[in-house]
């Protein structure tokens, strides 16, 4: 005779109420939708937007703890969108992601801030690494 146990397991999750918001500006559907589900798989959450202007005319630019943007957009450019964040005094890490690398854009938008220059495509792991990055420096700016 095979005694039966059973076990009972409780997840306890302690929060401190703060969720770290990931905003993802891309006019390529398709890679927004795929850094979302990468974004939010590892627990962050996330909001994409489809254009620079979407993103300046939301509530969610307080909230973000990192903006993953491409740098050529139609309409302003997530080189633009940077330009336009510093002069609004928000220094949230910025990650450009770019079909196109090109060396003076990439010297520009570092100059200003930027956290990383990533071109397309790039490995999951790069860009989950960026996003480490930029959370813990983010964090310790916010305390």
């Amino acid at each position: 005779m095979v005694a039966q146990s059973r076990h009972i397991v409780y997840l306890v999750v302690i929060t401190d109420n703060t969720r770290t918001m990931i905003s993802i500006v891309d006019d390529d559907a398709s890679v927004r939708e795929s850094m979302f589900g990468l974004v939010r798989s590892l627990g962050f959450d996330a909001a994409t937007f489809s254009s620079a202007e979407e993103f300046l005319q939301s509530d969610q630019i307080e909230a973000t703890s990192c903006l993953i943007t491409d740098v050529q957009m139609p309409g302003l450019s997530g080189v633009e969108l940077q330009s336009h964040l510093i002069s609004r005094g928000c220094s949230v890490p910025i990650i450009f992601v770019t079909a196109s690398p090109r060396r003076q854009i990439e010297a520009r938008v570092r100059a200003a801030g930027a956290l990383a220059v990533l071109s397309k495509p790039f490995d999951d792991r790069t860009l989950i690494e960026c996003l480490d990055q930029a959370v813990r420096g983010h964090d310790r700016t916010r305390h």
